[in-house]
């Protein structure tokens, strides 16, 4: 093989011994991945775990060891040829166990990025010698010069499981998504967490504007193919599709004999955090008003339709769905960008991505789900939320769908008008036993009412409850309409209440629905 087609096909910065794998001449394209995962899907999951080298399992290389190992800067990935995109890798170790194949293709062309020790400096641990040269990586991150002409900036990480998260332009890392979630919230089983374990890098050109991507996904229950075109920008896009085969139940028994059929399906999951906000009843000892990577879940129906969700902790777990035909997008979004709500110079929640969810094409029947864990710190992400099919896969059947995942500041790529900007719940003053709830919306439709012709406020709550007073006032002070809406939770109940608020006028909605479950103390 010659050293010319070695250059065309990786970096110029390393010895070919290094970097050189068998390069094979190969068609990659997503029927290809496809392919690939159709096979797998045939046989029992096998899990990579059994590949990580011993000096590198959790009980080994512990988080502070871990932390040592460093990418090299001077080693990323096609940094010496000029390109759009660098690439840097993930070294396996510490949580990551399960390690993954990376390859690079071009057109016809395809070999293995093989691990390599000295693109990693290991501090003062004395470990590369004892890692075998055929260990695969635990991920790898993208650069692209998003915010300065000239200056990469990291804009997409791939690690762990299927998690992955991107980053448009002035933001930072909050919320994240996942290829699949299965059983999620299910009270009477384990989640299941599907892995991916190959992926593809496309060779971009010196003038392309996005990325290729290839992934093969892996779990006890099914395989799946990716095809994921990253375009970074103020709103960074992640067009996706996906090709999902479920194993027989012969084979997950095989592997897991105490298995139960799948409960749920999580497509296009997300995943995030929310500790306390201006919502939130359950106090903290904290100097900050609000920590949390997104403040609520949105909801785009079929019918137009859209729904504000607000998050909430609760002390224990809450399970929440939406029925949703031709769902036409849903995420979970980052409202409040005022600094002062956080008072946070290290983590800036004020400037994450919301993440939404596009999809492609008509998705038929099925739910949103939305799961919120209980937390006592922000080092949790407690927060998921996914689409559930109606109809389930049959074992082997191809499963086809596609979304666009925008990693977005709303302001930036409009998601909703006439929006809920605040909730806030206390209790009712004049009589303990009762709620009160303060609702500010905002819009343009909402800006064009006279002050003195209030909308009105269309509420209704679950039969554990009883509204017994709403008030719709004008907010001169933040410009907005304020709801005051005040229940009753029936005596003795130990349920959560679902409550609904849309501002109308002449019969008609001007505002979007605000949706929330109230947990009793």
């Amino acid at each position: 093989m010659s050293v010319r087609f070695l250059i065309f096909l990786g970096t110029l910065l390393l010895p070919i011994v290094e970097v050189a794998a068998q390069v094979e001449k190969v068609e990659v394209n997503f029927d290809y991945v496809t392919g690939v995962a159709a096979q797998r899907a045939k046989e029992p999951f096998h899990s990579p775990r059994a590949e990580m080298p011993d000096v590198l399992k959790q009980d080994k290389l512990n988080y502070d060891a871990y932390r040592k190992i460093r990418f090299k800067k001077d080693r990323d990935f096609w940094l010496g040829d000029k390109l759009p995109f660098h690439a840097e890798f993930f070294h396996p170790g510490y949580i990551y166990q399960e390690p993954v194949k990376i390859y690079e293709f071009t057109k016809g062309f395809v070999q293995r990025i093989r691990f390599v020790r000295d693109w990693f400096d290991y501090g003062n641990l004395k470990i590369e010698n004892q890692i075998p040269a055929d260990t695969g990586y635990a991920g790898f991150k993208m650069f692209h010069p998003i915010n300065k002409p000239g200056e990469f900036d990291e804009i997409a990480s791939f690690l762990g499981a299927s998690y992955f998260r991107m980053l448009g332009k002035d933001q930072h890392y909050g919320a994240s998504a996942r290829g699949l979630a299965l059983d999620c919230g299910e009270p009477d089983r384990p989640e299941e967490f599907p892995i991916f374990t190959d992926f593809w890098l496309g060779k971009p050109a010196p003038t392309d504007k996005s990325l290729l991507v290839y992934a093969v996904l892996d779990s006890v229950s099914c395989t799946g193919a990716f095809q994921i075109r990253i375009t970074p920008g103020e709103t960074t896009i992640a067009d996706v599709d996906v090709v999902l085969f479920f194993r027989s139940p012969e084979k997950v028994l095989a592997v897991n004999k105490d298995r139960k059929p799948l409960a749920t399906i999580g497509i296009a999951p997300l995943t995030s955090m929310f500790w306390f906000g201006e919502n939130s009843e359950r106090k903290f000892d904290d100097y900050r008003p609000e920590v949390h990577d997104s403040d609520g879940l949105l909801l785009k129906m079929e019918s137009g339709e859209t729904v504000w969700r607000p998050l909430n902790n609760a002390s224990v777990m809450r399970h929440s769905v939406f029925a949703a035909h031709n769902i036409r997008g849903f995420g979970l979004l980052q409202r409040d960008r005022d600094y002062s709500h956080y008072e946070e110079l290290f983590n800036l929640y004020h400037e994450v991505p919301s993440i939404w969810i596009k999809p492609k094409g008509d998705w038929g029947d099925g739910e949103v789900h939305l799961v919120e864990l209980p937390t006592h710190y922000e080092g949790l992400d407690n927060i998921v939320a996914f689409w559930n099919p109606k109809v389930k896969p049959a074992p082997l059947e191809p499963f086809r769908l596609g979304y666009q995942l925008l990693w977005t500041r709303e302001t930036d790529f409009q998601l909703s008008e006439n929006e809920v900007v605040a909730t806030r719940i206390g209790l009712d003053n004049n009589d303990q036993t009762k709620r009160q709830v303060h609702l500010d919306f905002s819009g343009p439709a909402l800006d064009a009412i006279p002050e003195k012709e209030p909308p009105t406020a269309v509420v209704n709550c679950s039969a554990n409850a009883k509204i017994y007073e709403t008030q719709v006032i004008p907010n001169p002070f933040t410009h907005t309409w304020r709801v005051i809406l005040k229940f009753e939770p029936k005596a003795g109940n130990k349920d959560p209440v679902d409550l609904r608020c849309t501002l109308q006028r002449a019969g008609m909605p001007v505002s979007e629905t605000w949706a929330f479950l109230w947990s009793p103390p």
